[in-house]
């Protein structure tokens, strides 16, 4: 199922190019430019540069560059993308691939650091990634470059380009998926791009770069002395987790899932005291884990092959993969309605974070029922500090705060709530949008925007009865959460002052 090295370069679908620069050869090498893909390992766009720079004949030079001034940077994010910085930099130093991380001591201070590589360069391969403000980062980048840039998608099993508009449900794009799927299912990037590159002369970074941009030092990397996080200009009251980022961790965390919590994924997922979820979101959002590898592994497990896949291609969430039941339940989140969001973002790149692109009937519900009486309406702060009237829902807030994350589960209902809390649907959004992106460590994201949205009715069908403030978008209680899911441990866990003992008493 997958090539363990080799230079081929990444299938055609995963490639664009984003200006219409030359590629010179007289450059001095390929520079690959990280941002999304944070990896050396299952990495097509790494895979391209590096075929690129065999084609050419040049050395490959790596730029991993983390800016201060993005929107939600907090010392949170900055501590899991620098794990990955300096997992990146062992590595890279192992396959004699020149590496330069760079990491912005205040807004704008690495401004013209592209440039200035890209005049050396023979072209730049940069990750496709369609949220966030990096599709707009790319585009401008591109226009002010004199020299070709190449974008490469390695976000999911289903090149983006595979597909032509959004879907509006799962079920529309499990059938799409279900008979589209198989001709690219195979074509995985090579576990290591670099086996195969070879022992020439390292790519030497231009003096006037080394001057003017110093690069990370391994402490500020390593994270061993912690001053150097809390001088950057960034939102230090986010403080970091206590998990760890980076393609180690991530590769970590993969092999326990597959080895131990996979077989009771699909009934235990769902409840919280159970906590039998992946935890690889996190890793995923930010490149450190290839969705390629995550299934590739879940396969291997399964002893799967590719007759195994049903013939029935109808968007059944059952019976299709050919796995175990647990496993099958996996790949439909992983597959189908991870990449259900990054398709809906891609196809929708202008709005798919604001209001307008809720369906039309669901903005009219909420719109209808906006002025309906609130019994509580609670401020960001408020909801922040997990100071609402509701047990459960400040546990799960408190542990979106302490850990960067909410239980699946929970995380419904977590948003649900702050529809129902809030004075308008629109202010909801909003609250959403700033705790998730803030404080969750895989905000920032199509899936997790996909979450969001989905608790206003995106990929959702309208429910009746109609209700008040709901109208017709699905209603969640804590109650019927508190009686479908095993709640006890998580409530002592993250439930603080107003947890009640024993029953819930809600």
């Amino acid at each position: 199922m997958k090539r363990d090295s080799g230079l081929d370069t990444a299938p055609r679908l995963r490639v664009a190019s984003v200006n219409e620069k030359p590629v010179r050869t007289d450059g001095d090498y390929v520079l690959y430019w990280m941002i999304a893909a944070r990896r050396t390992r299952w990495n097509f766009a790494l895979q391209h540069a590096a075929a690129k720079s065999a084609e050419l004949g040049k050395p490959l030079l790596v730029l991993e560059a983390l800016r201060a001034g993005y929107p939600w940077a907090s010392a949170r994010l900055h501590r899991w993308v620098l794990d990955g910085m300096a997992d990146n930099a062992r590595r890279l130093a192992r396959a004699k691939v020149t590496y330069f991380p760079y990491v912005e001591p205040e807004p704008d201070a690495g401004r013209g650091l592209l440039e200035s590589l890209s005049a050396h360069a023979c072209l730049v391969v940069t990750d496709e990634f369609p949220c966030f403000f990096l599709p707009r980062m790319v585009t401008a980048a591109a226009e002010r470059l004199g020299v070709a840039m190449e974008t490469v998608d390695s976000n999911g099993i289903l090149p983006l380009r595979a597909t032509s508009r959004e879907y509006p449900t799962a079920y529309a794009f499990r059938r799409f998926l279900q008979k589209t799927l198989p001709d690219h299912l195979l074509d995985t990037p090579a576990e290591d791009p670099l086996a195969d590159l070879g022992d020439g002369a390292a790519a030497k970074i231009p003096e006037d770069v080394r001057e003017r941009w110093a690069k990370a030092s391994p402490e500020l990397l390593s994270g061993k002395d912690a001053s150097l996080l809390a001088r950057l200009s960034i939102d230090s009251s986010v403080p970091p987790v206590e998990a760890r980022g980076g393609p180690r961790a991530g590769e970590a965390a993969l092999q326990r899932f597959v080895g131990g919590d996979l077989g009771r994924y699909g009934e235990g997922h769902n409840h919280p005291d159970d906590d039998a979820s992946s935890g690889l979101s996190p890793y995923l959002h930010f490149g450190h884990l290839s969705a390629a590898e995550a299934v590739h592994a879940v396969l291997r497990h399964e002893d799967w092959s590719p007759s195994a896949l049903g013939e029935d291609r109808r968007g059944s969430r059952t019976g299709w993969w050919g796995t175990g039941e647990s496993a099958e339940s996996f790949l439909d989140e992983l597959v189908t309605w991870r990449e259900l969001g990054y398709v809906f973002c891609f196809h929708r790149p202008d709005d798919y974070h604001r209001w307008e692109s809720l369906p039309d009937w669901a903005r009219a519900t909420m719109e209808e029922h906006a002025g309906d009486a609130r019994e509580h309406v609670y401020s960001r702060d408020q909801f922040a500090e997990s100071r609402t009237h509701d047990p459960l829902w400040n546990a799960a807030q408190r542990q979106l705060v302490r850990e960067g994350r909410i239980h699946n589960y929970l995380r419904m209902l977590w948003g649900k709530k702050i529809l129902e809390w809030s004075a308008h649907p629109r202010d909801a959004l909003e609250v959403l949008i700033d705790l998730n992106n803030r404080y969750a460590v895989d905000g920032r994201n199509p899936n997790s925007y996909s979450g969001i949205f989905w608790v206003l009715g995106r990929f959702d069908r309208a429910w009746g009865p109609e209700r008040p403030i709901f109208g017709k978008i699905r209603y969640m209680t804590s109650k019927n959460t508190a009686r479908k899911v095993r709640l006890t441990e998580y409530l002592r866990r993250f439930g603080g002052a107003d947890s009640p003992r024993g029953e819930l008493a809600l």
